[in-house]
């Protein structure tokens, strides 16, 4: 009988300190918000469309302003394991019913536009005359 409470007590210790270790981690959930949109569904998209045909092909949008009735914007993020691991943003502007102009402004697309600009060389730079 001693032998059992003495396991017992052995498990619980060992239960505990390896808890507060942080050895055991909880699970964390893989969590998806907001429009995924594909780049074949944005290809689809074109200027000109109706506000209807867009929300045929992309869905609802995400946020929807009423002081800025004429834009649209996707969002999406994915997290896993508790860090964002993606993210896109798409905005959509209309006018009288008719798209006008599409912004891409997911990071990758930023990224991709800054890779393009050449950084100002010291040559190159213009000098003030006084």
């Amino acid at each position: 009988m001693k032998v059992y409470i003495s396991m017992r007590i052995s498990i619980l210790i060992v239960s505990v300190l390896l808890a507060s270790c942080g050895l055991l981690t909880p699970h964390k959930l893989e969590i998806r918000q907001g429009n995924l949109i594909t780049p074949e569904m944005l290809a689809r998209v074109k200027v000109g469309m109706t506000q209807q045909q867009v929300k045929t092909m992309l869905g609802t949008p995400l946020l929807n302003d009423p002081l800025h009735a004429n834009r649209w914007d996707y969002i999406y993020r994915f997290s896993q394991e508790g860090k964002l691991v993606e993210e896109k943003r798409l905005s959509l502007y209309f006018e009288n019913d008719s798209l006008k102009q599409i912004d891409d402004k997911s990071p990758e697309k930023i990224a991709a536009k800054a890779d393009e600009v050449e950084p100002l060389k010291k040559d190159n730079q213009l000098e003030i005359q006084k």
